[in-house]
């Protein structure tokens, strides 16, 4: 891990690196697509994504930038759809040309005990993403710190690549205290990706510092976390 002078020093460009821009509201549209295609190219973000009727376009814009993997979203945002549903969901979005998939985990089912279900869940859409890296997202802020350390666990054992904290679409999601909490019950077992209410970059180094090693941002937080975007020679 880094020393705390080396998270400090850390550039625009090498947290662009580390970023995975969204348009993932109910009202992105295609326009708004359009805008984070040209803004994940411009910073040379690690990622992009979109909801999954509009991923094809965001795979289209993005051909030729092999550096911005697609992401895509399954049972976004509420996780609350069947097993079934979202292993079909996956799979279309690796038909679609997604490089990796960030699901949301069965919260209502987290919060009824059904650990299980959980795990089973999760481990299905591992296994229908096949080598792409899957990202479960817990959505921490309806979750105790109890139920954060259960859905850890499951997604250790169904083989996530990460533990994402939010959707975006909660009250609160990437906190210090979630992501320390998260960080104490996976270790190095499995990475960390911080998204929902992140503005700054002292935030994202604090939460870097910690442990998380991703982080998700929408359209009108990279700007004023990652500075005008630059110029890309055409």
């Amino acid at each position: 891990m880094m020393g705390r002078d080396e998270v400090m020093a850390l550039t625009a460009k090498e947290i662009a690196r580390l970023v995975d821009l969204s348009a993932v509201r109910a009202d992105s549209d295609e326009e708004e697509v359009q805008a984070l295609a040209e803004m994940a190219r411009r910073y040379t973000c690690a990622g992009a994504s979109t909801l999954p009727s509009l991923t094809p376009l965001l795979v289209e814009l993005l051909a030729g930038e092999p550096s911005v993997r697609i992401g895509g979203n399954v049972g976004f945002p509420s996780g609350g759809t069947t097993t079934m549903v979202k292993v079909a969901e996956a799979r279309e979005l690796v038909r679609m040309g997604c490089g990796e998939i960030d699901m949301v985990i069965n919260i209502g089912m987290l919060r009824s005990g059904r650990y299980a279900y959980v795990l089973d869940d999760i481990r299905a859409i591992v296994e229908a993403a096949g080598p792409l890296p899957v990202k479960a997202i817990l959505e921490c802020h309806y979750l105790s710190e109890d139920e954060i350390r259960r859905a850890c666990e499951s997604c250790i054992k169904a083989g996530a690549a990460f533990v994402k904290t939010s959707t975006g679409w909660a009250p609160t999601g990437a906190t210090l205290e979630n992501i320390a909490l998260i960080k104490s019950c996976v270790g190095d077992d499995i990475g960390i990706k911080a998204a929902g209410g992140i503005r700054s970059h002292h935030t994202i180094r604090a939460m870097y510092e910690l442990g998380a090693r991703r982080f998700g941002l929408g359209l009108r937080s990279a700007p004023l976390i990652l500075g005008p975007a630059p110029k890309v020679p055409r």
